[in-house]
Parts: structure tokens; sequence; C-alpha cells
């Protein structure tokens, strides 16, 4: 075997493959666009604001990589059906498909305040809580779980022809779902619904990749689950001073900063290039050691 075969280029090339990443035009999502178009994918970032997809565009230096907007609302199917014959048109398949869109819904912060009356007694926390917007859960379910079997399903015919098609030897196309270390923890985190649905979302990745697998449908699915990274949900920048306030765990992150772009962006690209075509049906979390000195499920 030659030596070549295990360089950095060699494991984590991803030129000439085909990506997808919603909700690509900020945070995380653009951190992981800019990762897979820099390794030498083609990448469509999407979205519902085009102006916002369109200012990335437009800023990328075209040496890290080709870029391009492409409107999509991931909670109408017309919408997804519509994003996904303009890359059946223009690429005819699809190797790599990021689920990254969210938001994060009702929340309840009187939790994170031991004094506060909402917490005195049992019928005071259940009728506070009682008081969370019904629809607002049925929102945020709509957007953070139910597109990612929607959108994974609409595109998993050209997912396999991007398997089909490859050139590269073993390698499989990829959905990869961005969920959160919120799904793991066992911590409300002042929002119950957001927790829930990206528990839903873990565990909705290992029922696609399980029947995928079974039915023999060559596209793995996988998923990645940050702690505290700076996006629209949180701020733009976190400084160290900030990382608890906004993981609210009962102890800190170990390694007292937040996740770098640089950290997103290559926890993809492994997951994406053929040094992950072996990892199928699991959830990395890049969280910097938060899981592992908070209650969580793992």
């Amino acid at each position: 075997m030659a030596n070549s075969s295990f360089s950095a280029k060699s494991l984590y090339d991803l030129t000439g493959l085909i990506a997808m990443v919603t909700g690509g035009g900020t945070g995380i999502g653009y951190m992981i666009a800019r990762g897979l178009a820099a390794g030498g994918a083609k990448v469509y970032i999407t979205g519902r604001r085009v102006d916002v997809l369109q200012k990335v565009v437009d800023t990328t230096p075209r040496e890290e990589g080709e870029i391009i907007a492409l409107q999509m609302d991931v909670t109408s199917k017309e919408s997804i059906l519509n994003a996904r014959k303009m890359i059946e048109i223009k690429e005819g398949r699809l190797h790599i498909l990021v689920n990254n869109a969210g938001q994060v819904g009702p929340t309840s912060p009187f939790l994170q305040n031991p004094s506060a009356p909402e917490l005195k007694d049992g019928e005071s926390f259940g009728s506070a809580l009682f008081k969370e917007d019904f629809q607002g859960w049925s929102d945020l379910y709509s957007i953070n779980v139910f597109p990612i079997f929607f959108v994974t399903t609409a595109f998993l015919g050209l997912l396999e022809k991007g398997t089909k098609d490859s050139q590269i030897p073993g390698y499989t196309s990829t959905v990869i779902n961005i969920t959160s270390i919120s799904g793991i923890i066992k911590l409300a985190q002042d929002h119950f619904c957001y927790n829930s649905a990206k528990a839903a979302a873990s565990h909705l990745t290992k029922l696609l990749s399980t029947e995928f697998a079974l039915k023999k449908v060559p596209v793995r699915v996988n998923a990645i689950a940050p702690g505290v990274y700076a996006s629209e949900m949180t701020v733009d920048t976190i400084p160290p001073e900030m990382v608890d306030k906004i993981g609210k765990g009962i102890s800190p992150v170990p390694a007292g900063r937040d996740g770098s772009a640089e950290e997103m962006a290559g926890t993809v690209v492994y997951l994406a290039s053929k040094a992950g075509c072996y990892t199928n049906g699991q959830e990395i979390i890049i969280d910097g050691g938060y899981c592992a000195v908070n209650p969580s499920v793992i």
C-alpha cells in the first residue's frame, strides 16, 4: 500500500463531490459549507433568505472553493422538491447532504433560577411549564425534526446515484445530521422543547441509517452533536467567560472555551470523505468534554 494513501490530502479530499448544506448561510452551517468547499466539494447552501445565502457566495474567495446559493424552505415539501429538481438538473447526483437548519423554540428561563417562584412546589412548576406555547412546540419540531426525514428522503435517490457514480473505491454518499448535546444530556437547559426535538433528531438518524442499510440503499447516515458553538442561536463570538452561561450545565465545560469553526468543519469533512466511509449510524459528540461532566444518556 502506497504511503501516499495515508496523506491528509488523500484521506480527506472531496474533489468532484457534490454537497448540500441546509441552513448554510450562517453559524454552524456556514462553518460546514466553508470546510466542504475548501476540501474540494461543490457546495450548495440552502435557506429561506436568499440575500443571506448570496452574501456568503459573494464573500467567499474563489481559492477557498465553490459555494452556490439555492433557496429552499425545509418546512415546505414543495420547496424541497423544487430544490431537488434543481440539483438533479444541474448535477444529476448528490454525495453529501448536511441537515443543519434549526431554531431554539419555546423556553422557560426560570429553570436556571433556584429562587424563582415558579419552582416553589410541584403545582407552581407544572403550571409554569404548561404556559409554554403549544404551537411553538409544533413549529420547533417542524424545523428541527421533520426536515431531517423529508429532505433526506427527497434526496435519497440522488444520494444513491452519488454512490454508484463515484470514482472513489469504497465510497458511499452520506447524510450528516447536525443534532446537539442538548439532545443527549438530561438537563433541560431552559428549553424542554429544543432538547427533546434534538433527541428525536438523534434517534431519527439511527432509524434512517438502519433502514437504509437493511434495505440495501448505499447511503450512510450519521450525526454530529455540537456543544457550545457560535451561531445565530447563541452569539457571533463567545468569550470564555460566556461559555458556561450558554451551556447551562451543572459542571463547566472542561475545555474552557467554545468550539472552533475548524473543529466543526473537520468533523464533517471526515464523515463526508473516504476516511469516514466505514462510519454509519453514529453520533459524534464535539463538546469540549461537556457530556463527560454533565448528566447524559451516553
